[in-house]
Order: C-alpha cells, then structure tokens, then sequence
C-alpha cells in the first residue's frame, strides 16, 4: 500500500509519456499552414490538498471558468513571474490552462497536428474534453494528430486544455524532492505542507512558455529528414533521409538543395541518397576568420509529388564538420578555438516567455564580445533560438536539463529512462543543425562516484548511437583524479572556480592551481580541453579600491587571471565559455542576492565591467588590427 508522500507523487505525477517519429519545425508551404494558438488563456492552479481535485472533478470536461474562478494567463509565459500571487509564484503541483479556437473550412480534408513547443515539465492535453496527448519533460516539443477530436466550421469552437506539473523527483530530468515535516515533528506546519527541494541553481519556472500551434499537411505526409554532411576538397557531399507515412511511391519523392539565392544546386529522389555540391559554401562560426562567411545555409527542398494532394517541406541545413584530432578540434578540417559564453536563458522562461525581441538582444550581446559559440546551460532553448546560431554562425554545445544528478537516486534506471528519452528528443528536434557541435548529457553530474560509471556509460553509448556525427561530453566539476566516467567522451568539459567557490577572495591563487590543473588534465588524458564555466559574483556598480568579492572590480581581477591561465595553456586548451552572459534568478537562498549574479550583464541586459574586459580579449584574440580598427576598449 502506498503512503502519504508515494500517493502525493502519483497525484502530481503520472506515469506519461509520449511517442512519435518526426519533430519537424512547423513551416508553411504549397501543402502546409499553420496557425498559432498564443494569446490570453484562462488559468487556474490546483491548489487542493492533494493537488487533484482538477482530475477528480473533470476540469477539463467543461470551460475552466465553469469550475472555479480563472484568471488571463499569456501563453507563451512562465506563470511564476505573471502575478503578485506569492502562491502562483511558487506553486508545485497541476496548473490548468484552457482556449477556445475556431478551424477554416479549408483544414477540412487535411491532417491537423496539435504542437506546443515547452512545457514546464509534465503535460496532459485535452480537445474538446477528449485527451489526445501526454508528455514527460521540458524544453522540448510534442504533438498529435487531433482531426478525430476536432469541431470544424459551424458546430462551434474548439476547446483546448491543458493541464501542466512542475513537480520533481530523484527521476525526474533535472531531478529533485518532495519534502514532508515529520509526522511527529513537534514544530507546527500548516494542514498538508511540503516543499519543493530543488538541485539545480536556478529557478523552478513552469507553464507553457512557448508557442502552441497548429498546422497541416497532406493524408500522406512527410513526417522526418536527416542530413548528415561531408568535405572532399571542395565539394561538400550532403546525405538525406526521407521518411513519409501514406501511400507515397519512392519515385514520387523529389529532392533539391537550393542556395541562398534560390537557385538549385542539387537534385536527388526517393526516400535516401547523396548529393554533391562542387565548390561549396560551409558554414563557418562567426568571429573566427574574415575570409569566411559565418552562417551560411542552404535548403533541402522535398516533393512528394507533383499533384494537389503531394506534401512539400523545406528544411535549412549547413555544409560542415566537426572532428577531434589529438588535443584540437577541427571545424572544417581547420584548428578551432572556443571563444564562448554559457548562457541560462532565463529570459525564455521567466515572466516574458519566448520572446523574439531578447532572442535577438542575446545574440547582439554575443556578437558585441566577440564571442563564436555558446552552451545551452542547463536546457535545451528554443527552436527560435537555435534558428538564429544556424544563420548568425554560433557553435553550439547543445545540453539536455540533467542537473543535479548528484545521489544514487538520481542514478537509477527509471532516471536514466527519462534521461535517455530526453536526449532522444532532443538529437531528434537538433539533429539537422550545422550550428550544434556537441550533445552534451549533463551538468555536474556526480561522476566521482564509482556508481556513475555504469549510468553513464549507458547514456553515452546511446547518445552516440543516435547520432555519431557529432560530438558527446558532459559538464565536469571533479578533479582529473577523481572523475570515475570522463574517460568516456570526445571532449572534457570542466567547471572551474577557484577563487570564487574555493579559495574565495585568494586572487593570487588563481593561476598557479588553475595551471596545474589544467596541465594534469591535458597529460591524463590527451583529449581537447575546454573550460565550460568560470565566474565570480557580482553586483551591478558596487566599486571596491582594492576589489572585494562581489564588486565589480574584483570579478575584473579574477578574469584577468584566469585569462593569463588560459593564455599560457592554449598548447593544452581548446577553448573557453565564461559563466556567464547575464544574471538570472534562483531559489531563495542566503548565497543568492535576488538571483545569481555571474552575469557580465544584468538580468536587464547592461554591461557590467567585466562585459568590456571579455571583448577586449575576444576580439584581440588572434586578430590585433580588427580590434584596433573597432575599438575594442
């Protein structure tokens, strides 16, 4: 029989999950529309003393606002950051959502899809008081075919609900607690409390925070492409694959690579094949060579025909690779050096929800520092994001939400079914993009211990098994001495703070221990070695003469001295992502003042000193008279 904290759990997690082949980015075409669902959405949250009361009711059986009062929530947003609720801010448990939208006379005969792009982090969706879909895990797309639920034309409109869990377990992906008081605890709580314990330095945002939408295609249809990519010489060779489902005859299927000009490069048919472009565009990273185009991008154009009912999609994708060679990474058969940020888009998932106006200040920011590439930190951004490393030119090391892994819990094999489904999802939605150069499978894990090693040997290989076109590591904070599963990757990743979380303030211990380590790591194990973050805390216009932990100056110091590190073992070093681009929010906590302020700019997006330092050395890195001729300082 289950006790009082097990049934809490089942409450506010089901076991739910869903599966489908393609993940194919939404796009219009002769065969195919869209219509996007974001706006105001009614919102409630179950707050009941078991945080059922939605399903034993049947919410979503009628309007939301026919069982209890409801209040305008924007979809896409993160609901925490919306209200002055202090309850809505940090609710656990069932939030519901519902819509209403009405269908064109013209969907009538087409395949409808149901997609929403995030939600935080468990979701079950109703049309028309009919579930269609489930789902288990943030930051990633899911969808169904609905046109058996749907009410087209003049029977009325449709209803949408959704009901969305942030709740997280020891196997949940990012993992964490449900904490009860004891029972017989002579403290006194209120009637049925808990709390979230989280594992992860950031905040627990929930909601739908990206865009929900529906679109069409064809009774037979193209549901997946893959394309992997190669270089002899000067000829990029490109290798798709075509999946469809309905009739559809192998010779109907067409294939063009168009550039971007629009003029076809290359033809191919039938569901596989490979195409030569002579004298090809590659893609290139931004802020690595003037003689390279940064971004370029060329178009896989599918036909399944040539008749009213045939589908068409057209999918951007980049000539390019990616390889290690002893200590260095090759992007394009040349030595590439990461000039990189890490970055927790909290501006994503926060109050604002996807938003196009910060994706496009982000990426200003970065290319203002000079920077060439950038980590996901610590979950996957949205395809909006991604779009724009494919076009801009940004390197990405793309990571799946697998922070906290840190007990013998979090390592059981019910985690690493979850963790295995969401890097699943994951190479399926990114797998096409010239702009992602790594898998990355998680974030300080504890792989000190000796229980990691067959966990993440598992992980891996299946990582690898999905796609061996591109790299795999995780995000290393142990010593090369210690780390029982690193062993395993192409690259090393390694989170390094001393002077910050060690030796706090001691600015003249930076360099020796940094270079040690650095060294020890580069003769252990021969492979390329990146710093995944470094940083130090600071607030915003505290100046202190000499510097402090947490002025300005001080977190000037201490880049200083990690930049002369880096400098003196570049024979030892491939590259470096400062933690990180802007302040953000986390839990409340003694050690955070209102977030955490590793940023070298605010969480509104202006520069703090250190903003200066990290383009001065980004933009001076190789390129002395670029820098002169922008004004670097």
């Amino acid at each position: 029989m289950l006790g009082r904290k097990e049934r809490f759990a089942c409450f506010l997690l089901s076991n739910i999950c869903s599966a489908w082949a393609g993940l194919l980015y939404p796009r219009t075409s002769q065969s195919r529309e869209v219509q996007l669902l974001d706006g105001m959405w009614n919102f409630r949250i179950d707050d009941s003393p078991n945080r059922n009361a939605g399903f034993e009711q049947r919410w979503y059986e009628r309007s939301l606002s026919e069982t209890g009062q409801v209040i305008p929530m924007p979809v896409p947003s993160s609901y925490n950051d919306i209200t002055e609720d202090g309850r809505i801010r940090d609710f656990v448990g069932w939030a519901w959502y519902d819509t209403e939208f009405f269908l064109s006379s013209d969907w009538a005969n087409k395949r409808v899809v149901l997609r929403i792009d995030s939600a935080q982090y468990n979701a079950i969706v109703w049309v028309n008081s009919k579930q269609v879909m489930t789902h288990q895990g943030g930051h990633i797309p899911f969808q169904a075919e609905i046109n058996q639920y749907l009410t087209v034309l003049s029977d009325g409109p449709n209803r949408l609900t959704v009901a969305v869990n942030n709740t997280l377990t020891p196997h949940t992906i990012p993992p964490g607690t449900i904490d009860w008081p004891a029972k017989d605890s002579p403290i006194p709580y209120p009637p049925n409390y808990f709390t979230q314990t989280l594992q992860m330095d950031s905040f627990n945002y929930a909601g739908i925070d990206r865009h929900v939408s529906l679109y069409t295609t064809p009774k037979s249809y193209i549901d997946d492409i893959t394309i992997t990519t190669n270089i002899v010489d000067t000829t990029g060779i490109v290798n798709y694959r075509v999946v469809t489902v309905g009739d559809i005859p192998q010779g109907d299927i067409t294939v063009r690579i168009l550039n971007k000009t629009g003029a076809i490069v290359g033809q191919g048919g039938g569901s596989s094949g490979t195409i030569q472009i002579p004298n090809a565009n590659l893609w290139w990273a931004i802020n690595t060579n003037s003689l390279h185009q940064p971004g370029y991008l060329y178009t896989l154009e599918v036909h399944t025909g040539q008749d009213v009912d045939a589908d068409v999609y057209r999918l951007p994708f980049g000539i390019r690779t990616i390889k290690v060679v002893g200590r260095k990474i090759l992007l394009n058969n040349e030595e590439f050096y990461f000039k990189g940020v890490g970055i927790h888009n909290e501006a994503e998932i926060r109050g604002r929800g996807l938003d196009y106006a910060m994706i496009v200040k982000d990426f200003n920011l970065m290319r203002w520092v000079g920077a060439n590439s950038f980590r996901t930190a610590v979950f996957p951004f949205s395809e909006e994001w991604m779009d724009q490393a494919d076009q801009q030119g940004f390197l990405v090391a793309d990571e799946v939400p697998a922070v906290g892994l840190n007990s013998l819990d979090n390592l059981s094999n019910q985690t690493l079914q979850n963790h295995m489904n969401a890097m699943s999802e994951l190479i399926q939605r990114d797998k096409n993009r010239p702009s992602v150069f790594l898998w990355s499978v998680a974030n300080e894990p504890r792989t000190d211990r000796p229980e990691s090693l067959p966990y993440f040997q598992k992980i891996i290989n299946f990582t690898r098994s999905l796609d061996p076109s591109r790299l795999i590591s995780f995000m290393c904070n142990h010593d090369f001495n210690t780390d029982k599963c690193v062993h395993l990757v192409d690259l090393i990743f390694i989170n390094r703070y001393i002077g910050w979380y060690t030796q706090t303030g001691l600015l003249d211990l930076i360099q020796p221990q940094l270079k040690y380590d650095l060294d020890q790591w580069a003769e252990t194990f021969n492979k390329p070695l990146v710093i995944s973050e470094y940083g130090a805390g600071t607030m915003p216009e505290i100046h202190r003469v000499p510097s402090t932990v947490f002025s300005e100056e001080y977190q000037i110091d201490f880049l200083s001295r990690y930049h002369r590190t880096f400098d003196s073992a570049l024979g030892n070093l491939t590259g470096e992502f400062i933690w990180c681009l802007t302040d953000f929010n986390t839990y409340q906590s003694i050690t955070r003042v209102n977030g955490n302020k590793k940023g070298i700019f605010t969480r509104e997006r202006q520069p703090k000193m250190s903003a200066f330092n990290l383009r001065h050395r980004y933009l001076t890195f190789n390129n002395t008279d670029f820098c002169i001729e922008n004004r670097c300082t």
